[in-house]
Parts: C-alpha cells; sequence; structure tokens
C-alpha cells in the first residue's frame, strides 16, 4: 500500500495562491526594472507596485533581483512543454523545433510587445551578476527538465546502441544541454543586437538557425 498522502484540495488553492503572488511581485519587479532600471528599483518599491507589504516581499525572495525569477521560469516552462507536446511521431529535432516556434513567436507564447521586456530583462542580466545568476540557475532547472522530456521521447543509447560502428544517441541530459544552449545563446544574442521580434534575425529564428547547425547531432530517435 502507498504511503502517499493525497495533497488536499485546501493545500492545493494555498500553493496557487502563493503562486499568484509569485508571479505578482514578478510582474511589478519587472515593470520597475524595465522603467526605472535595476540599480534605482528597491525591494520596497516591487512590495509597494505589487500592493503587498516589504516583509511579505521578503517571505517569497530574498533579493530584488530574485523577483523575476518567476517570470524567466515561466518562459522556460513554456518552451519545455512546447517540446513535450510536438507530435509523438516527431523527431527530436523536429520537436525541438516546434518548441521554438510555439514558444518564441510572438503572440503564441508572448505578445509582441512583452518581447521589449524581455529584451530589457535579457540585457539587465547580462550586466548585473546577481540577475545574470538568476537567469542562469532558471535556464539550469529548464535544461534538466528537458532532459526528462527528450528522455520521455526515446532520446539516449537504446539495445544494439553504441558498438564501436554505430553512432549512438546521446544520454538525454547531454542532449538537452546542447538544445537548451542553442535557444539560450539565441534569446542572448538577439537581445544585445536589437534584432526584431518577428521575421530575419527574431529569436525564433535565431533559435531555428542554431538548432539547423546541428542538424546532424545524433539526437536519437
Amino acid at each position: 500500500m502507498s504511503s502517499t498522502t493525497p495533497t488536499s484540495p485546501q493545500a492545493s488553492l494555498t500553493e496557487r495562491r502563493k503562486a499568484e503572488t509569485r508571479m505578482q511581485i514578478a510582474r511589478a519587479a519587472a515593470g520597475l526594472f524595465v522603467r526605472h532600471g535595476l540599480r534605482a528599483t528597491r525591494a520596497e518599491d516591487i512590495a509597494q507596485a505589487a500592493g503587498i507589504a516589504p516583509r511579505t516581499f521578503y517571505r517569497y525572495f530574498a533579493t530584488k533581483e530574485e523577483a523575476v525569477a518567476p517570470l524567466y521560469a515561466a518562459g522556460a516552462q513554456r518552451w519545455v512543454e512546447a517540446v513535450r507536446a510536438a507530435p509523438a511521431d516527431a523527431s527530436v529535432l523536429r520537436a525541438l523545433e516546434h518548441g521554438v516556434r510555439h514558444t518564441l513567436t510572438p503572440g503564441v507564447g508572448v505578445s509582441a510587445s512583452s518581447w521589449e521586456w524581455v529584451r530589457t530583462l535579457l540585457r539587465l542580466a547580462e550586466a548585473n551578476p546577481s540577475l545574470r545568476r538568476v537567469w542562469a540557475e532558471v535556464c539550469q532547472a529548464s535544461e534538466r527538465t528537458l532532459g526528462e522530456v527528450l528522455a520521455e521521447r526515446g532520446t539516449g543509447p537504446g539495445p544494439g546502441k553504441g558498438d564501436d560502428n554505430v553512432a549512438a544517441a546521446p544520454d538525454p541530459r547531454f542532449a538537452a544541454a546542447v538544445a537548451s544552449a542553442a535557444v539560450r545563446t539565441a534569446l542572448e544574442g538577439w537581445a544585445e543586437a536589437d534584432g526584431p521580434v518577428e521575421g530575419p534575425e527574431s529569436p525564433a529564428e535565431l533559435a531555428l538557425r542554431n538548432l539547423g547547425a546541428l542538424r546532424d547531432f545524433p539526437w536519437g530517435a
């Protein structure tokens, strides 16, 4: 008999409310960072903009930089879930491309106007070590989850693979690291270069170009 205790409806509701509060704070922080800059924004300013007390802010986040982590994480989660939702018969590379198109195309994952917020937050992460650490931690967590998704899709050595004359598919964690780097560097390069949000040199096109350069990578199934 399983010893797992079912989650009560009340506990689930509490967790949802906490998640909503975290995202509320994150949006307030991002708005202030975009309008006034990171240095000019205090944690107390974020709390006021979010309609909460400063002590409540510190129950959720230790620093003002950490406050935007839920926004970074939401985008990363959309990308992983879009890869998971790709057709079951799609190759790994096609699934990754599907994820890019459904996450980085304006109006599908994020509105066109919101992409300018994304650009500013990525630039701030590049310029500020504390915010860059938050971005890196979110990317690392997303990479782990993507590895699980790729494992579900059959990435990795299977029966009969791995012989000297047979190219074995890589460990799903390695494949996830490669795919994640292709998308992450596309986003960071786009933010740095003032590229458009749609069309050539957009985040989606840059990410697809990076993945295209990996066409000969042994993704597996």
